[in-house]
């Protein structure tokens, strides 16, 4: 009986895309698509070595409420990264260990959040990838269902559920689904042309030169 190869799953290639961004970088991404898509310096890992990148899926809720990001959940799928709009607002963590528990157990890829986190050193211990502007001690309401799936605008970056989120210790970029292909072509090659120069300057050839800066 011949065995009939299947062929990969959207999910699948979903998958190698995001691993394959994820090692190149958020700053190699970043340049590669014209230094365009990056948010702000503030949003950073709560550890520092904490890798990710996955499909956005997008929430938007008010300051010091989180019940939208636990209803968001519902809505996840393996690989995904939540990416919450809570206006910036850093007086209350709307993500925690709970949260990090769900999470993990539908196979996100991590959270980024335009606001602030608490429970940080449970949540670091259990390795999950969250980002976000601040750590604050004090507890949210669970009140408003906010809004799931529709576009968010963080940073002046416009962000729609099924974008690639790439995120690690230099921040976070967001590429449009519509780009992701070509972005991650430009990624590779910009790799690899600064692998290049870094073997040209191991056999002396000078930064200034090879930038054409002289």
């Amino acid at each position: 009986m011949t065995e009939t190869k299947q062929k990969p799953s959207q999910n699948s290639s979903q998958a190698d895309v995001a691993d394959a961004l994820k090692r190149l970088g958020a700053a190699t991404v970043h340049e590669a698509q014209g230094k365009v898509g990056a948010l702000s310096h503030e949003v950073k890992p709560l550890d520092s070595s904490s890798r990710l990148a996955g499909r956005a899926l997008t929430v938007l809720t008010r300051p010091g409420d989180n019940r939208a990001l636990h209803l968001a959940l519902l809505e996840a799928q393996p690989g995904d990264v939540l990416v919450v709009d809570a206006f910036g607002w850093k007086e209350a963590g709307v993500w925690g260990d709970v949260l990090t528990a769900a999470a993990m157990h539908r196979e996100l890829a991590g959270v980024v959040i335009n606001g602030a986190v608490r429970d940080s050193n449970t949540v670091t211990e259990l390795g999950f990838p969250v980002f976000a502007k601040a750590l604050s001690i004090k507890g949210t309401a669970k009140a408003d269902s906010g809004v799931i799936g529709a576009e968010v605008t963080i940073d002046g970056v416009r962000i729609a559920t099924g974008d690639m989120i790439i995120g690690d210790r230099d921040g976070v970029v967001v590429v449009p689904q519509t780009t992701v292909s070509g972005v991650l072509e430009a990624a590779k090659k910009k790799e690899a042309t600064e692998d290049g120069w870094v073997r040209q300057i191991a056999d002396g050839a000078t930064t200034a030169d090879l930038l054409g800066l002289r």
